[in-house]
């Protein structure tokens, strides 16, 4: 083959990889820009859901708040004419729960998988347990644990939900809740204190027994315990002829 012939051929092999270059980075660079594209509607779309959770997590705090304003409100009667406003107050500390209770209620009911929805609902089942309402109790602590699965509410609602069971006369479902807690050794409720509330649990359905043992598992595995004193006059108390 000539030489100009070979040179020719060469200038042809060129030009064909010079196109082929051109088709590679052109279509590169539609990538490059569909990736940047993606890269910009994926950043706007977080720093969106960034700031709607910010707004959320504000209104739920802020619903909170008012809910808290009530329930640390002055029990009492009115202000003297001429005396300074003195802020909120209720007249009796139920009509104060009832209100602090609605509160609660809508804070909850609004923003219910927030952090503030969430102890806004613990505090709804705590209030409806100190009004005696425990069928509200169970219900508002079982959306607690709803929500908040294993974690600290979760477990504080089960707490109380096994409190509310009892007072409701559920005993066996109460004891078995209590049992459960108190199976958890590292958990972060006090194991002495609900092993307490089981006893006297035992004890309100009539299991002396039980409720015995239990108090004296109190006194040899937590001797330092706070409730150790209340353990021993429990025991004491059931070593006397039952009257009923």
């Amino acid at each position: 083959m000539k030489t100009k012939e070979r040179h020719h051929l060469k200038e042809n092999e060129l030009r064909n990889f010079a196109v082929q270059a051109g088709h590679t980075v052109a279509g590169r660079r539609k990538e490059t820009t569909t990736v940047i594209a993606v890269v910009v509607v994926v950043a706007a779309l977080g720093l969106g859901y960034f700031g709607w959770h910010e707004h959320v997590q504000g209104k739920a705090h802020g619903l909170l708040a008012e809910a808290m304003a009530v329930q640390d409100a002055r029990v009492g009667p009115p202000p003297a004419p001429g005396a300074p406003a003195g802020g909120l107050y209720f007249p009796t500390e139920r009509e104060r729960s009832q209100s602090a209770l609605t509160k609660f209620k809508i804070a909850a009911d609004a923003y219910p998988s927030t952090d503030a929805g969430v102890y806004a609902r613990y505090q709804q089942a705590a209030t409806s347990l100190a009004l005696a309402d425990t069928p509200g109790a169970i219900a508002a602590y079982d959306q607690v644990i709803k929500e908040s699965g294993d974690s600290f509410y979760g477990q504080m609602a089960r707490l109380g939900l096994a409190e509310a069971q009892a007072r409701a006369g559920q005993y066996d479902t109460a004891i078995n809740t209590f049992k459960e807690l108190a199976q958890r050794k590292d958990g972060p409720l006090p194991v002495d204190g609900i092993l307490m509330q089981l006893g006297r649990t035992y004890l309100e359905a009539g299991k002396r027994a039980d409720a015995r043992q239990t108090f004296n598992k109190i006194v040899e595995e937590y001797p330092e315990s706070p409730f150790t004193g209340d353990a021993r006059k429990e025991i004491e108390t059931l070593k006397k002829p039952s009257t009923t």
